[in-house]
């Protein structure tokens, strides 16, 4: 196991803790089976690694390995926490389960044969751990790392730290907030920015222009590499998969017609619905319902929206500015965990009492019951609340 031991200390050495994510003090890390889901280069190897490095007290007793290292291919997973565990391991993090063959059972056999090992898995946010070959939803508390809120951009990129604010702070005191957050240097050419090119941590490695490339090669890994091994893609079904990215693209936000997409495809409607659901699980797109009880696998979206405003630069030329600033609040608002639908009568309802309509600097309502998110404003006042401020959720 040298080979392993020897690839943690390389990761461990170049690792350093001057940021975090914000999931890193909501896990309960002392469960015995964590699972931590999330779209590609969220930070999710990062996030174990650092809990491991600077958390876990009892470091030398803890390995981590990703299932991609050469060693697998001879070695299987049980024989290889077996091993480590007759040494005195108590501690393994293994990262992108969902690419090992067999993973849930095995996950379930060393589950169940060391009752003292701690196990900490990553894995695609596609992955339905209730539909491997050994349902494991009872053993394990899985949590899903979505990609960088504005505030933890401005804190990853640019060194500044200011707090999350639950979404009841900003509806009762964003007027006060937006003032003390204001004197944030170039605070909204940096909320631009963060649109463009700030969603996904590699946005501090490399120029903005390669990472519209980078984007091309994650969507690309999301479609021929993870949704394959976890729900058994054939190619012809993955070039579907992306005809039917490109056409939401295009028209996002899209209200969707399920024949006409299934008769440009050459499949059908009930199909189509299931490569929605697919698109949405690799958390490529967000649907926003009419309702709230839930999203069965045949429902639905009144309106589908690609997952984040980086993907839309990525996808589409020159993307609408209305069209970003909802994807914005759409995305922010469900990776912070509040309900968001789709009421009738405005562009969005939020925990099912704020009603909500978004725009740029000059938008009015003449409902007096609805806030207004307005783009390009540094503070609001009453019902009118600045669009950045909704990336402090989390």
């Amino acid at each position: 196991m040298e080979k392993l031991f020897e690839y943690q200390h390389i990761l461990l050495k170049n690792l350093n803790d001057k940021f975090e994510r914000f999931l890193m003090k909501r896990i309960h890390w002392e469960e015995r089976m964590v699972g931590i889901k999330g779209p590609r280069g969220s930070g999710k190897t990062t996030l174990m690694l650092q809990y491991l490095k600077y958390h876990l007290k009892e470091r030398d007793r803890a390995l981590y390995f990703t299932v991609e290292h050469p060693w697998f291919l001879t070695h299987n997973l049980f024989y290889t926490v077996e091993e480590f565990y007759k040494i005195g391991g108590r501690y393994v993090f293994i990262d992108e389960v969902h690419k090992y063959l067999g993973w849930s059972g095995e996950l379930k056999l060393i589950y169940d044969a060391f009752p003292d090992m701690r196990l900490v898995f990553s894995s695609s946010s596609a992955l339905e751990i209730h539909k491997g070959e050994a349902d494991l939803s009872r053993r394990v508390l899985m949590y899903e790392l979505p990609g960088l809120s504005f505030r933890e951009y401005l804190e990853f990129v640019y060194d500044i730290k200011v707090p999350a604010y639950a979404l009841e702070e900003i509806f009762s005191s964003h007027t006060e907030i937006a003032r003390k957050l204001s004197d944030i240097d170039k605070l909204l050419p940096k909320f631009k920015d963060y649109l463009h090119h700030g969603y996904y941590p590699a946005t501090k490695h490399i120029a903005p222009t390669v990472y519209l490339a980078y984007l091309y090669n994650v969507i690309n890994a999301v479609l021929e590499q993870d949704l394959p091994a976890i729900s058994g893609l054939t190619a012809t079904t993955v070039f579907k998969l992306k005809r039917i990215l490109g056409i939401i693209a295009e028209s996002a936000p899209f209200e969707p017609n399920i024949t006409a997409i299934a008769s440009k495809t050459g499949t059908g409607r009930n199909t189509v619905l299931h490569f929605l659901h697919l698109l949405r699980n690799a958390r490529l797109l967000n649907f926003l319902l009419r309702n709230k009880h839930g999203i069965s696998a045949l429902q639905k979206p009144y309106k589908i929206y690609l997952e984040n405003t980086n993907l839309a630069y990525a996808l589409k030329d020159n993307p609408n500015d209305g069209t970003l600033r909802e994807t914005f609040v759409l995305n922010q608002v469900v990776n912070a965990g509040y309900e968001i639908t789709y009421p009738g009568n405005c562009d969005f309802l939020i925990a099912g009492k704020y009603y909500i309509e978004v725009g740029g600097k000059n938008k009015k309502v003449k409902d007096g019951n609805v806030y207004i998110l307005k783009d390009n404003v540094l503070t609001g006042f009453g019902k009118t609340i600045p669009l950045w401020l909704f990336g402090f959720l989390y």
